[in-house]
């Protein structure tokens, strides 16, 4: 038992990002039943639609899960009150300030991470007194952070300035990289595209076949102006880059994102026009395959790693 199974009560240090539209109940109880901790997406959610995955979560498995919540949305504080009614385990909190809902999270009996990208972001939550960090490098998909700092040099930096349980994230998809990320100092791993293209997603069968196609390069971060974001590239990401590499404003952008990009790729299906979020790991993804494969794929290949280390030693 390390330090994040310890902390949820999880059998592998193995989490499951909260990634919108991707994120349902299913996969949530299906990475919590094949022993990591699942957490539902509740970004693309109105608060009775996450109260309701949360009852279904709940029904589907007997073991601890969590609940994701970017605090710049527009529901987060609808948000935590539904987690602290239904007395949700976990919460993660991502895109705000940590200070604002820890303390009133843990009061309530629940675990609390944050997501940051960046020492600044770590330290912010160290004031805070989260129970775990999850440190994105500049690989992961969906929103990312500025600096475009690698997880490589990210998990490092973070464990420099803080002692806290430390879960990596980022560019990791199979049991070799989270054995790197653990050998840097982290205590676990958050893993999304890998999921977001599991069976028990949420997303298309489209946007899964799209990740499973996709080679290296063919994600970039875009939307700088705006809340950096990692896309699959496509007519809408080509639109993107058009007004970026011309200086449109940032107003420009954000009547473009205005037509419900996200949900229209990811969860309706048009791989055209869509905003089709997914990390670099995608280069790594070839078959769409059921959680409980996944993962018993990624925990034997990170046992088979770390025995064949001494092998490398010099």
């Amino acid at each position: 038992m390390n330090r994040i199974t310890e902390l949820f009560g999880i059998r592998y240090p193995v989490v499951q990002g909260g990634m919108i539209w991707c994120s349902g109940w299913k996969l949530a109880a299906a990475v919590s039943n094949a022993g990591g901790l699942g957490l539902i997406g509740s970004g693309s959610m109105h608060p009775e639609l996450l109260r309701e995955h949360i009852h279904k979560c709940r029904d589907a498995t007997k073991s601890p899960f969590g609940v994701n919540i970017p605090l710049l949305f527009g529901h987060s504080e609808a948000f935590i009150r539904i987690c602290i009614e239904e007395q949700v385990p976990a919460v993660f909190t991502s895109a705000g300030n940590p200070v604002k809902y820890t303390k009133l999270l843990q009061e309530n009996g629940i675990r609390v991470a944050h997501v940051v990208a960046n020492t600044k972001g770590a330290l912010k939550c160290t004031e805070a007194g989260v129970d775990a960090i999850v440190a994105e490098g500049f690989e992961a998909g969906g929103h990312n952070g500025r600096e475009e700092t690698t997880t490589l040099v990210l998990i490092p930096l973070v464990r420099r300035v803080t002692q806290l349980p430390l879960i990596a994230a980022g560019g990791i998809a199979t049991g070799r990289g989270m054995l790197a990320a653990m050998a840097l100092g982290a205590d676990g791993v958050q893993i999304g595209s890998r999921f977001a293209a599991s069976e028990e997603s949420s997303a298309h069968p489209s946007f899964k076949q799209k990740i499973a196609e996709a080679s290296e390069g063919d994600t970039m971060l875009s939307l700088k102006k705006l809340v950096p974001v990692r896309l699959l590239k496509n007519e809408f990401f080509r639109k993107v880059s058009e007004l970026e590499q011309n200086g449109a404003p940032a107003s420009e952008l954000e009547a473009l994102l205005a037509k419900g990009r996200a949900g229209l790729g990811m969860f309706e299906g048009d791989m055209v026009e869509g905003e089709l979020e997914i990390g670099q790991a995608s280069a790594l993804i070839r078959e769409i395959k059921p959680v409980s494969d996944i993962m018993e794929e990624i925990i034997t290949e990170y046992r088979q790693a770390l025995q064949m280390l001494p092998d490398h030693a010099f």
